[in-house]
């Protein structure tokens, strides 16, 4: 056979390329294809096509950066204005919290200012009110001026109430009715108002409901005053030098007192109605000390008087004589009081008069006791209405067992029945 030249191109086989990879005592091959050769010429063809534009836009498009550090820069300066009109925010609300407490706080001290005057008063109140139940004016026709309990509990619970406001309120503590139905949008400083307002005007109720109650007490102890002293009048006292004489013998009994005179400080109109009424209650109990004291009872209470004042027939001589007295109808040993309130000046016989005791009333005015069978006092003895003062009888010029009963001003007989009249009248002031 001849031979053929190896470089013929038809009928030669291509070798492949193959890829040995070794580690070691291991060995690997992979034969390399045309394709994957390709391939992997157009995957390094594509990334660098891309690469080289990418590039040339950024260059071309340098502002493109710019904008968006722009963009991010203007974002961030938004967030942080928005987080200071935030806080800005919550410092204005929490100022006006701060604000609305204080203002809370101010009219709650307000309130307890007003709640604390009322109970003074009331404690002032009580003290006149002992008085005024002493001189018979607490009753139907003259209320007792106090603290209405309602309106009080009111009061109080509006103060706690407006308390509340100013914490929020407190898990099961009542709230006022007031509240119950307050709008949505209301704040705690509205809220506090109309409740202020409310509490404001149930003390005001109170303060004025003792205002009128005061005042009706002051009219009803002037009217009684005033009755009794023209009763007093009427039966020829001088009011105001017996007023001054009273005055004169309490302060003798009286603890001590004194100082520098310092005018008056101004008062309110409360202060005033109450210093009214203290000044009316004192010249009522002036002027029932007077009545008291003054010779108006009644020496033989249920006694038939045998013989009144003035001319009459002498017993003993049987001619028309002054009788300076009245003579009242008694059994022996029977009591005789003393009608009004003294010391005794004179405490045994006396001429006519026998077993007589004499006690000064005050004021220029005596009564006399005559004819008693025994005497029960003695001279420098103080007396009250009503005491006994001696037993009846029949001594000195008498005709049988009698009580003679005088009443004298500065010495000079007066009508006695004009004093028991008197003091008939004053039963219903005393």
């Amino acid at each position: 056979m001849t031979n053929r030249p190896d470089n013929r191109v038809f009928g030669k086989r291509a070798e492949q390329h193959i890829l040995i990879l070794a580690s070691g005592d291991r060995v690997r091959h992979m034969t390399v294809r045309p394709w994957m050769i390709a391939l992997g010429a157009c995957v390094a063809g594509a990334v660098t096509i891309g690469y080289l534009l990418a590039t040339s836009y950024l260059v071309l498009r340098d502002d493109l950066i710019g904008a968006t550090m722009a963009r991010q820069a203007r974002m961030q300066h938004e967030y942080e204005d928005r987080i200071a009109a935030l806080r800005a925010q919550v410092d204005r609300v929490t100022s006006r919290q701060l604000l609305d407490q204080q203002v809370v706080e101010e009219k709650v001290d307000k309130l307890m200012e007003q709640q604390m005057a009322l109970t003074s008063r009331h404690s002032r109140i009580g003290t006149l009110l002992d008085k005024a139940e002493e001189q018979g004016l607490q009753g139907a026709d003259v209320p007792v001026p106090a603290f209405n309990p309602e309106r009080k509990a009111d009061a109080k619970g509006g103060i706690k109430a407006i308390e509340s406001l100013m914490t929020g309120g407190k898990a099961g503590e009542a709230q006022p009715s007031a509240l119950a139905y307050a709008p949505a949008d209301e704040t705690v400083a509205d809220r506090a108002d109309r409740m202020f307002s409310k509490v404001t005007l149930s003390l005001k109720t109170i303060e004025r409901e003792q205002m009128t109650q005061l005042q009706q007490l002051t009219s009803a102890a002037d009217d009684k005053a005033g009755a009794i002293e023209d009763i007093l009048r009427g039966s020829g006292i001088n009011v105001e030098s017996a007023e001054k004489t009273q005055m004169a013998t309490e302060t003798e009994t009286e603890d001590a007192v004194g100082g520098p005179f310092i005018e008056p400080q101004p008062t309110d109109r409360f202060e005033a109605s109450i210093d009214d009424l203290d000044v009316a209650l004192k010249r009522l109990d002036a002027a029932r000390g007077i009545a008291t004291v003054l010779p108006f009872a009644n020496p033989a209470p249920q006694k038939i008087i045998t013989s009144r004042f003035g001319n009459r027939t002498d017993p003993f001589l049987g001619r028309l004589a002054m009788h300076s007295g009245i003579d009242f109808r008694f059994e022996s040993g029977e009591r005789v009081h003393c009608s009004g309130g003294g010391v005794v000046t004179v405490a045994g016989p006396s001429g006519g008069y026998g077993n007589m005791v004499e006690v000064d009333h005050g004021n220029g005015l005596a009564t006399r006791y005559g004819h008693m069978q025994r005497i029960l006092v003695k001279v420098g003895d103080k007396v009250d209405p009503g005491d006994v003062v001696g037993l009846a009888g029949s001594t000195g010029r008498s005709t049988g067992t009698h009580l003679h009963y005088e009443v004298r001003r500065n010495g000079q007989a007066l009508d006695p029945m004009s004093f028991l009249n008197a003091g008939r009248r004053l039963l219903a002031y005393l």
